[in-house]
Formats: C-alpha cells, sequence, structure tokens
C-alpha cells in the first residue's frame, strides 16, 4: 500500500486520460481538448485504431474500386460501352488504399497536435479508479476521469488459427498477399457480405456461409433477402443456416467441410478462409479489477449511467466497442459516445446517445441501410405497425441503375401501444394519429445503390419521432433514388402517385 501511495504521490497529473486512440478514443480527447480540459492519450499502437487502419476506411476504398471494376462490368453489357478489365494491378490497387489511410492518420494526428492533447505511444493499465501506468511513461492520475477506449479485436473460431494467409479475419483479410481465386467467407453479418461482395468483384468464386437462417440477420429480413438475391445474381454461393464443421489448412489452402440444411455436407478446397464472425473486447492487461471493474460475462465493460457512459466508479467511463448493446460497435456511434463523454467530464449536460436512431450501413454490391427497429423487433416490442415497400426500380433512376433495391418504412399504426424505453434511447415512443392512421416512424430500411448515402434522411425522420405526413411535405427531387423514400410516405400519408 505504501508502494502504491508512493507512486500516485509522485504521479503526473492531467485532467482526463484516455486509454485508446481509436474512433471513440480520439474523439473523447480531441472534444475535451478543446473544451478546455488537459488531456492525455495513450495508444500503443497507431491513432485512429481498428476502423482507420485495418476496418473501415481501408476496406470502403477497397470496396470502391471493387464497384470500379462492377462498373466497367455494367458498362460492357448493358449499355454496349466497348470496355474491359483487363487485370486488377495489386499494388497500385493497394497503394492508392495506404495513401488515403495515411493521409486520414496524418489528419487525425494533426487535429490532436492543434487541440493541444499529448499522445502517448505506450500501454496503459490501470492502477486504480484514477490512477494508470504508462509503460514507457511512468504514472497518470487524471484530475477528471479516465476513459477506456481500447477498442475489439475479431473472434476466432476453435481449430482455424489466422496465418494471415490461408486464414485470415478482418483484420488482416486486406494485408493477406495478392488476389486470391477462391474464397470461403464465415459470417453473413455486414463484415462477412462486405468481403464476400469485395472478393466477387475482383474475380474471386465466394462462399458464403451463415449460421443463422439468412444474412445479415440483425437487419430487417426484406434487407437480408435483397441481399441474398443480389450476391447470388452476382454468382456468390450462399449457405445459410449452415456451419464450417472442419477446415484443414494445407500448402496452397484450405479444405473446408460445411453442414448445409437440406442435403449431405459439402466439401470444397478454397485458397483462403476468412472468418468474420463477430469482434470481442479487448480488455486483457487493461487493470479493470485494480479499479473496481470487471468485464460482463461477453466481456463488455457496461456502464451504470448510460447518460454518461460511467460505470460504477465514479470516474471512469467507456466508448467505443467495450460497451454492450444497445451500443451497436459503429465507428460513428463510438463518436457521438466520446463526444458525449468528454462535454459530461468538461461539466456539461449533454443529451444521452439515441442508439435508436443510429444508422446501419453495409457496404456491399447492393448496399444496405437502416436505421431504427426491424418489422420484426418492432412486433416484439409490442407495436402495432404498418409497412410500406417500394422497389428502386419502381422509379426512373432506379431503372436506370438497374441494380434492384428497395425501401421500406415501418411505422406505428395510429392507437397502438406506448413503447418502453430502451437504455440509452431518448425515451419512450408513442403513437401518433387516431386509430387506422399511420403514427410514428419506427425504422427505415434500404436496400440498392447508394443508399449508403440516403440514410441521413431516415435517422433524422426516426430521431425526431416523425410520421409520414410531416415527411409527405416535403419534395424529393426527380429523378433521383431519393424519390423512393418519398413515395413511400408519401403512400402511408394517403397521397401516393405511384403506389396503391
Amino acid at each position: 500500500m505504501a508502494d502504491r501511495a508512493q507512486e500516485t504521490e509522485n504521479a503526473h497529473v492531467a485532467d482526463v486520460i484516455v486509454i485508446g486512440g481509436g474512433t471513440g478514443g480520439y474523439s473523447t480527447a480531441l472534444r475535451a481538448a478543446t473544451l478546455g480540459l488537459d488531456v492525455v492519450l495513450v495508444e500503443r499502437d497507431l491513432v485512429g485504431g481498428t476502423c482507420l487502419h485495418r476496418g473501415c476506411v481501408p476496406s470502403k476504398a477497397m470496396l470502391h474500386a471493387a464497384e470500379l471494376v462492377d462498373g466497367i462490368a455494367e458498362a460492357r453489357e448493358r449499355w454496349g460501352v466497348r470496355a474491359t478489365v483487363e487485370g486488377v494491378d495489386w499494388a497500385a490497387l493497394t497503394a492508392t488504399r495506404d495513401d488515403i489511410v495515411a493521409r486520414n492518420h496524418r489528419g487525425v494526428e494533426g487535429h490532436l497536435a492543434h487541440a493541444g492533447v499529448r499522445v502517448v505511444r505506450a500501454t496503459a493499465t490501470l492502477t486504480g479508479p484514477r490512477t494508470v501506468r504508462v509503460e514507457p511513461g511512468g504514472t497518470w492520475r487524471a484530475r477528471r476521469g479516465v476513459v477506456l477506449a481500447t477498442g475489439s479485436r475479431p473472434r476466432t473460431l476453435p481449430g482455424l488459427v489466422p496465418d494471415g494467409r490461408r486464414v485470415v479475419t478482418s483484420d488482416d483479410a486486406l494485408f493477406a498477399p495478392g488476389l486470391p481465386g477462391s474464397v470461403l467467407v464465415i459470417g453473413g453479418g455486414a463484415i462477412g457480405v462486405e468481403y464476400a461482395s469485395l472478393h466477387r468483384s475482383m474475380g474471386a468464386q465466394v462462399t458464403l456461409v451463415e449460421a443463422a437462417d439468412r444474412l445479415l440477420p440483425l437487419e430487417d429480413a426484406d434487407v437480408g433477402r435483397h441481399v441474398t438475391r443480389g450476391l447470388k445474381m452476382r454468382g456468390v454461393t450462399v449457405w445459410a443456416g449452415a456451419r464450417c464443421e472442419e477446415a484443414r489448412p494445407y500448402e496452397d489452402g484450405v479444405r473446408v467441410t460445411v453442414s448445409v440444411p437440406r442435403g449431405e455436407p459439402r466439401h470444397l478446397d478454397v485458397e483462403r478462409v476468412l472468418v468474420a464472425v463477430g469482434r470481442a473486447p479487448v480488455t486483457e492487461g487493461l487493470g479493470l479489477a485494480a479499479a473496481g471493474l470487471a468485464p460482463d460475462a461477453r466481456g463488455f465493460v457496461a456502464p451504470a449511467d448510460w447518460s454518461r457512459l460511467e460505470t460504477a466508479v465514479p470516474g471512469v467511463h467507456v466508448v467505443g466497442d467495450l460497451l454492450p448493446p444497445p451500443s451497436l460497435g459503429l465507428a460513428h456511434a463510438s463518436f457521438a459516445e466520446g463526444l458525449l463523454v468528454a462535454e459530461t467530464l468538461a461539466g456539461r449536460a449533454p443529451r444521452p446517445v439515441d442508439y435508436a436512431a443510429v444508422p446501419r450501413v453495409t457496404y456491399s454490391s447492393p448496399q444496405t441501410a437502416s436505421v431504427g427497429l426491424t418489422e420484426e423487433g418492432a412486433r416484439e416490442r409490442g407495436h402495432d405497425v404498418v409497412t410500406n415497400t417500394l422497389p428502386l426500380t419502381a422509379t426512373a433512376k432506379g431503372m436506370v441503375h438497374g441494380q434492384g433495391g428497395l425501401v421500406k418504412v415501418v411505422a406505428e399504426r395510429g392507437g397502438g401501444p406506448v413503447a418502453g424505453a430502451e437504455p440509452g434511447g431518448s425515451g419512450a415512443r408513442s403513437a401518433v394519429g387516431a386509430a387506422g392512421e399511420v403514427g410514428t416512424v419506427l425504422g427505415v430500411h434500404l436496400v440498392g445503390p447508394h443508399v449508403s448515402e440516403m440514410i441521413a434522411e431516415g435517422q433524422l425522420i426516426v430521431g425526431w419521432e416523425a410520421d409520414p405526413t410531416d415527411v409527405a411535405q416535403h419534395i424529393h427531387p426527380h429523378p433521383t433514388l431519393s424519390e423512393a423514400v418519398g413515395e413511400v410516405f408519401l403512400t402511408l400519408a394517403g397521397r401516393g402517385l405511384h403506389q396503391h
């Protein structure tokens, strides 16, 4: 105890100590510093975290390249443009990707420096509620609070040890050598679907295995069906309700056995297996016990107060992938969490994060973008719902793109029950309108080209608890894909022109 007291007495001091420099960590640090707090950010690798260096940014750069390849095929086959893809210069492609990442990294470092955040590249371990041992760097004490933002790592499967070449995870798939001719993707969530789409665009034979009965099981069932149809039309083999029972790496690939819902197990040889079965919080070596904390059974560090993202130990806050649901493990949610915690530590009273209004996007081909409740989720929560769905090809711009897709809206039927408030949400949602009318919009779900750029409107609709008449009065430009969103709400408001 005397040694600990001496260590604390000799500690360096800052207002806020942030452990982890990913999206949640550096957003906390930036906002806290701009509010006049003295901030130390400890990161053992590179600021920007998984999203910037191994996930969101490099994967979307690669998916953009894949979109260009697909566009050339469409130009030739549908529009009569005599263009061909001679091949993919992997070195040039990855160089462009790495340049985008590097420029973003320099930008983050520059913002932190300009704000006056002290960035320490080291490993941090809690030694108490507000004390942190930094190696190298000594001991630090936080006057106002410590923020845990250590992120997550890919989950793996028993017997499948990633080697960065034949068996890869989402962290290293982009950096494995060359383009494989065949890939088995295990996991049909957003990450698995994106990587299946990317590899197919680049010419690989792709098999996608998902244990649930449909792809994107957390999304609306109609979304999952449309994505499955779109991937199959592109030549991806999709096995839902299936499991990888065995995978044996050998010199040039992996021999895999997959159990499927009907029929005998399938056996195939692929050059690469990509494991995309989710991510796990990183807490090893963090010293949670010394601070009076413990992760839950799933490894998350739950806040006692969602409005402040503060744990049961006063002064210790959590952001990003360490948070359990309803946090979504999404980079843009982490930014919001970082702002919330920083403003809380600065003595302000920010609004809690409304997780019900956080958009979810899958950047595959076709893309998906959603916000709010699925139809199934709304019914499970006791809502009497009304839905309206419109194919994108019902609009002129949808026909131009020719990739299919849909707009689906889930709303409360007028006179329905009041849904209970969710942790971290904005409170109960009440029905709007008389019986038989359409009330509050509960969810907006999109599938198709560029829908990732269209979902912001849905976020405002759900977040502001609008009803269809609120949206129907606003004019959507013609001809655009967003016109389909406007038409769905016009119909729900009883004013539809092209839907009956």
